[in-house]
This record gives C-alpha cells, structure tokens and sequence, in this order.
C-alpha cells in the first residue's frame, strides 16, 4: 500500500492507552533515583502504514508511549529523582517528528498532533516544576527539529561533541512551516537564548554544535564520546541532589482503564465518564460521574484507596475520552458537558485531597495535579462546550464545577420541582489552574473580582436561581422552555464556521495575563494552524509537500 492510499483509507479508531510491557519505541530502566528513558524507535512500526521511523524520528504512536511513561513515572515511581532521556541510534538522539507521516497526513491530524505532543512536552516540566522530578536530554547525536524540542523541554541538555552531532530546528528553512512543539517559544522564554542568536539558529537548517552551542545557551553542556556517559551522569546525580522528591515513597500502579467501545467508537463506557458522538447532528455527550460512599478524608485513606480513588480514576477516564474525541470524531463541533450524582461526595473527596496535599502527602499532589493537566486538555481542546444541568441528577460541585467553568456557555433547567444544586468547593481557589496560571473563577469575573472571593468564602450549595445570581450559569430557563433554547443553541451553533469558532473560543478562554504554555498554544498552534493550509507549505509544489525529493518548493513571495 503507498503512502496516500494508507492516509485516503477511512482511519481506524485510536487509542491511548498503553503499558510499558507493550512499548515498541521506548526502553525505560531505573537505578535507584535515576531512571533511563530510551528513545529506540522502530523503524518498521509506524502507527498507520506507509512510512518508516528512521532516524529516531516519531509519530503519534512513539509519543503516546512516551506520554504514559510520564505519567507512570510521576504515579508509579516517586524515589526517582532524575530522569535521563537520550538515544539508542548511533550519532542520533531524534531527527524528530516524521516528516513523511505529517505530509501524508490530514490537516485537522497534523494539527491534533501538533497540539498532544505540546502537551506531552508540558507534562514533563510541569513534573519538574510541581513535583521535583527533574529530566535531563543527553543528546547522544544529531538533534534536530522536534528532538531538539523534546530536548528543550527537559531542565538540562547534554550535548556529545563528536565534530558532527549538532542542536537544530531545521522547519522554517527546510519545511516552511514553524517548530510545532514550542520550541521558538522555549528557546527566547526558557532557555533565554538572544534575539538574534534565536533568529540565526532558527534559520539555519544543519544547526549549531560545539562551544557555540553552549555559548548561546542552545545547551548546557558538551563532552567528548569518550566522557559522555560520565558527564551525563553526574550531571543527573547534581539534579537529583536538589530535588525535593519525598524519600520513601511508594509508588502506586496506574491499572488500564478498559472503557466498553460501542457503535464503532461512537460511545465509550467507562466505570465514571461517559462519551455519546451524534454523527448526523455533529455533536458529543460527554458525562461524568460523581464518587458513591464514602470518601478518603487523610493521606493514609487516600493512599489505601489507590488507582480507583475516584479523583483519580475519573479524571484519567476523562482524559482519555479528550483525546478520543479529538483524534477520533474531528466532526463534532459541540459537546454539551453533564455530570451527574451526589454533589456532597464530590466535595468530599475534593476536601481529602486539600487535606492531605497541605499535610504533605506526594500522592494527593499527583492526584490533584493530574487533575489540574486534564482540565487544561479540556481548555484547550477545539469544541464549542455547553455545560447542561438539567435537574437534581446533575452534580457540577467542587472540581466538576470547573467542567462548568470550562465550557463557553451554561444552559440550567431552572425548575423547583426538580432542583439542581451547584457548590465551589476547596480546589477551585488556585489548585486546579488554566495555561496562563489563572483559576477558571478569576478567569470568568475578570470584571467583577470581588465575586471570587465571595464565591470561595461561602460553603453555600447553591440552587439553580442563586447560581444564576452568582454569575455562574449563562441562561436559566423553566420546564417549558428549556430543551428548546438548548436544542437552538447547539444547531446554530453547529452551523457556524468550525475554523472561526475555533479562533473565537480560544481568544475569548484565556483572557490575562501571557504564559510560556499559552504563548505555545495561543500563538503556536494558531499560526502552525494556518501555514498548514499555505500553497507554501502544503500545496503541490510546497516545501513539506516536497521534502525529500528532488524538486524544489515554489513559494508565494507575498508577505502578509
């Protein structure tokens, strides 16, 4: 099968789980407070047929694996301190993402796939930052494009002097496209690389090596072959030595999910979150439940609750059906957002983990932080979300009131024969922040500040029409009128300009203050967005459409 017969064919569905024993890509070893992740990729297994790995190159399948080791490693494995990621090839770290794979693919997956391995990238400093578990890239050889972003996203980089082995982001130059995973962004915001420096480095397609390399903060450090593993080492040991990784913690098994798939990947059962597509009308159901019985209200509780802690549990159910949504059902445009349940057991379980977070407990801050990622792969993801509460069934309280939050609109079913009640609970006041370091509250009255403070102060479980006064709901409507207003919301809204809702809703989530993460997403994915649809890039005679052979891109001189 040729490469555009294997990318015209109806895709398969995706999924997103994996397990180490099943990696092909990756190799993951421990040795005390250090663990090695390998990058082996294999050339012959690619995720879709019709191109090779070569090179340490990568497409989604090799960052899904890496995706779970991030995870496992910050879940299963709290005594390591360091983490060393470097290559198996000979004078390759990673020649990046697999150019062949990108031009064959669609534009909505390049794009998707653009947007999972920034996120992927985020989860390993946000392991860093928030957890103590630091990453170090020994970039054994060439490190080019997307290998040398992934290289960037570790705290230090290792780079072998061999009179060859050179750092680059070779896509402006080469592809007419931009680094699709941060990296111009890391280079002048986290690595502080000069202005002109960057300009230089980012146009130049066989990179910078050696002193230079260093010189211009490209990396930290270089070392012959023949020293190469002794620096790395003790480079990773000075990490892990300023760690503050608890000692003694044990780690804890992150189990499969097995979710139940139904109507050809258009429902996903899990054991709390539900996924409904509506292909004809273009629309997803997705909900989620609240926790039954009692609720782990101490470390100790929390830790002998493990995996199926419902926090943690329904949160990994719910990332799961993000990225199926987005990889699978490209046709949703809306998503009408539900919950369901005891909204007092949500908060509950909400206020354990407060608890024991502030009483030091590592997996408690795992848990919340997980919850805190999967909540930004929601802010980020491209759907229009209506949050719908709908009777006393519904349950958005404490950490599923920040699915409320979330959404672009709330619709309520404001009836006193069948109330809904909302509640703020303990991990909205700052434990559960957006991209740009904003809680969704602070996001959401940026006009009216008091009322945050109001809404964090009250223990108040507020009904349908106190909600609405508090500024939470968008529109209350009664028994007769309700299911007509939602069902015209959501069809016109379903009739608009994917592209320009697209644009509207990711300028109107994040209003404040700029981050490096929403510099990456808000600047990055939307300009990469477009050069994607370019003549320059993707047209027949477009530089990624012509990469590796043997005639040269034809571009539109115009600047605008």
């Amino acid at each position: 099968m040729s490469l555009k017969d294997a990318h015209d064919a109806p895709a398969p569905a995706l999924a997103f789980e994996t397990h180490p024993s099943r990696y092909k890509h990756w190799k993951l070893t421990f040795e005390g407070e250090l663990a090695r992740l390998t990058m082996s990729v294999q050339d012959h297994e690619p995720l879709r047929p019709g191109y090779e790995l070569k090179l340490n190159s990568y497409d989604l399948g090799v960052d899904i694996e890496l995706c779970d080791a991030v995870q496992r490693l910050r879940f299963e494995h709290p005594e390591v301190r360091t983490v060393i990621l470097s290559g198996d090839k000979d004078r390759v770290f990673c020649a990046g993402a697999n150019i062949h794979m990108l031009g064959a693919s669609s534009h909505a997956f390049k794009v998707n796939f653009c947007k999972y391995t920034n996120e992927t990238r985020l989860s390993m400093e946000d392991a860093s930052q928030h957890s103590g578990q630091r990453w170090l890239a020994a970039c054994n050889g060439t490190t080019a494009g997307g290998g040398y972003e992934l290289a960037m996203a570790c705290d230090e980089i290792v780079l072998i002097e061999d009179g060859s082995s050179a750092v680059s982001l070779p896509e402006v130059a080469l592809l007419a496209v931009l680094p699709g995973t941060g990296g111009l962004t890391r280079l002048v915001d986290k690595r502080k690389v000069r202005r002109d420096h960057a300009d230089v480095f980012s146009t130049l397609a066989e990179g910078i090596k050696g002193k230079r390399a260093v010189e211009w903060r490209l990396v930290d450090a270089i070392a012959p072959r023949s020293k190469f593993g002794d620096a790395v080492l003790a480079r990773a040991r000075a990490l892990a030595a300023r760690s503050p990784m608890p000692a003694g913690a044990k780690g804890l098994p992150l189990p499969a999910l097995e979710p139940t798939v139904e109507d050809g990947g258009d429902t996903v059962r899990y054991r709390h979150v539900t996924l409904k597509v509506d292909r004809a009308a273009r629309t997803a159901a997705l909900t989620m439940a609240a926790p039954t019985g009692a609720q782990p209200d101490s470390a100790a509780a929390i830790a002998a609750a493990g995996a199926e802690q419902w926090s943690l549990r329904a949160f990994r159910e719910l990332d799961d059906a993000l990225l199926r949504l987005r990889f699978n059902h490209e046709q949703v445009g809306v998503v009408l957002l539900r919950t369901s349940g005891d909204p007092q057991a949500v908060l509950a379980a909400d206020r354990g983990l407060h608890t024991a977070q502030a009483a030091g407990s590592w997996l408690a801050r795992e848990i919340v932080l997980h919850m805190a990622r999967v909540l930004r792969r929601l802010d980020l993801t491209a759907r229009s979300f209506f949050a719908v509460i709908d009777g006393p069934e519904s349950c958005f309280a404490g950490s599923l009131l920040e699915l409320a939050l979330a959404a672009d609109r709330v619709y309520a079913l404001d009836d006193s024969k069948r109330p809904a009640h909302l509640a703020v609970g303990p991990l909205s006041g700052g434990a559960l922040p957006m991209s740009h370091g904003l809680t969704r509250l602070q996001a959401r009255f940026m006009g009216e500040p008091g009322r945050v403070g109001d809404l964090l102060g009250s223990a108040e479980v507020m009904d349908v029409e106190a909600a609405q006064a508090a500024g939470l709901i968008t529109v209350a409507s009664d028994d007769i009128d309700f299911a007509d207003e939602l069902r015209i919301a959501v069809e016109e809204r379903v009739a608009m300009s994917p592209d320009a809702l697209t644009g509207m809703e990711a300028s109107l989530r994040f209003p404040g203050p700029e981050t490096a993460d929403t510099k990456i997403f808000g600047r990055l994915s939307a300009w990469q967005n477009w050069i994607f649809t370019r003549g320059n890039a993707t047209g027949e005679k477009g530089a990624l459409t012509l990469y590796g052979k043997p005639e040269r891109p034809v571009f539109d001189w115009r600047r605008t």
